[in-house]
């Protein structure tokens, strides 16, 4: 075991009781104040830390400069929840109906805790060190507002660096990826508007469900048909909302889209035709649509030098049984895709073992990964601030 990581075990229970409180006090994306203050609180206990708050509304960055060394990295951890009731039994589960950490967030911003306590007491660097905690991951929204305020002119950095736990990946084991690694997703509205009335007299009104079902099936060709077999896309209609009582024919049905795609060309591809079958299905039912498209996706793309040095740190701190660099690729989306577009770095999966998916109402982040995480944080800050 590494000195590193026999160091932040120690620390165990600070980032067990972060993560505990975090899981056990969720907020969905743009609606973290509290999550956001207590955040903030436990940095500046740490007595070393510049805090700066309300960076793209409720983003936190945390700078401490050791030494005359001229590098700078960011390490990223994001904090959002999400709209899922929880159905675990464990003595730390959401206290808000509704709303839980499925993700893993919490424990994310539990793990850049531990390594930013570790940090200060020993300042073992050579540079400046930037915590950025993130808002907003869950709708691709946190990132691309913390960039629009300036983050990157406001809070200089050469590198970032970000990292997910991941079910069904071996347990405490750091995986890396170079080159693309996960899908662009574009979150698109839908509404259809017909003419609502009354159940038993159709021929007097225009039916948005039966237009929108229609729609449905037919958006399944979109990625079957025009993709090529050879690439990986995905168009998922995760809700469908229209009408309240069975003899009423709703007036408007709305449709949300969750669109994946890996290339930028497949992306065209896949949007143009979703616009077009869209406007065709609806006119086809004598209903109007409306399309709300929401943030332009990015493809996440890992720096591959920076991935194979950022790896090869991981393994001296943590062991080669501990590393792996032929690391997954998802069709999962992550909004850190955009900070990539402004800075070179890498982002790594760690494996959380034989456990429930992200998003399942019975995943649980496995507490075992909260020191490992920190501990690659620390090596990751130390290698590179040299």
């Amino acid at each position: 075991m590494s000195t590193i990581l026999k160091d932040i075990e120690q620390q165990q229970s600070h980032i067990n009781a972060w993560f505990e409180h975090l899981h056990s006090h969720p907020e969905l994306a743009m609606q973290e104040a509290g999550t956001a203050e207590y955040i903030a609180t436990v940095l500046r206990g740490l007595g070393e830390f510049e805090v700066v708050t309300g960076v793209g509304k409720h983003g936190i960055v945390a700078s401490l400069k050791v030494g005359d060394g001229d590098k700078s990295i960011a390490l990223r951890a994001d904090f959002d929840a999400l709209p899922i009731q929880e159905s675990n039994n464990l003595h730390y589960c959401s206290k808000t109906p509704g709303l839980s950490h499925l993700c893993g967030h919490d424990g994310h911003t539990a793990m850049l805790l531990g390594a930013a306590k570790h940090l200060a007491e020993t300042k073992n660097f050579n540079g400046t060190l930037r915590l950025f905690f993130q808002p907003a991951e869950e709708t691709m929204q946190g990132a691309p507002a913390m960039i629009a305020d300036g983050l990157f002119e406001r809070f200089p950095v050469d590198n970032v660096f970000a990292m997910h736990n991941m079910p069904g990946l071996e347990l405490g084991k750091l995986y890396f990826t170079e080159g693309d690694t996960m899908a662009a997703v574009d979150s698109w509205e839908v509404v259809l508007t017909g003419k609502g009335g009354h159940g038993a007299f159709p021929e007097l009104a225009v039916d948005p469900v039966v237009a929108g079902s229609s729609l449905v099936m037919a958006l399944q060709s979109v990625v079957a048909r025009n993709v090529a077999p050879s690439h990986s896309a995905v168009v998922t209609v995760g809700a469908f909302q229209a009408g309240e009582a069975g003899n009423v024919i709703a007036h408007t049905a709305t449709l949300r889209l969750s669109i994946r795609t890996t290339t930028a060309s497949d992306r065209i591809l896949v949007l143009n035709n979703i616009r077009r079958l869209v406007h065709q299905q609806a006119e086809s039912f004598g209903c109007s649509a409306e399309i709300r498209e929401g943030q332009p996706g990015a493809v996440l793309h890992n720096d591959p030098e920076e991935t194979r040095k950022a790896a090869r740190i991981a393994r001296a701190a943590l062991g080669e049984d501990k590393v792996s660099e032929k690391g997954p690729t998802y069709l999962g989306s992550e909004d850190f895709a955009f900070m990539l577009q402004q800075k070179k770095g890498t982002y790594c999966f760690l494996g959380n073992g034989d456990s429930k998916f992200v998003h399942h109402p019975e995943y649980v982040l496995n507490k075992d990964i909260l020191p490992i995480g920190a501990a690659y944080w620390v090596a990751l800050a130390e290698g590179w601030l040299r």
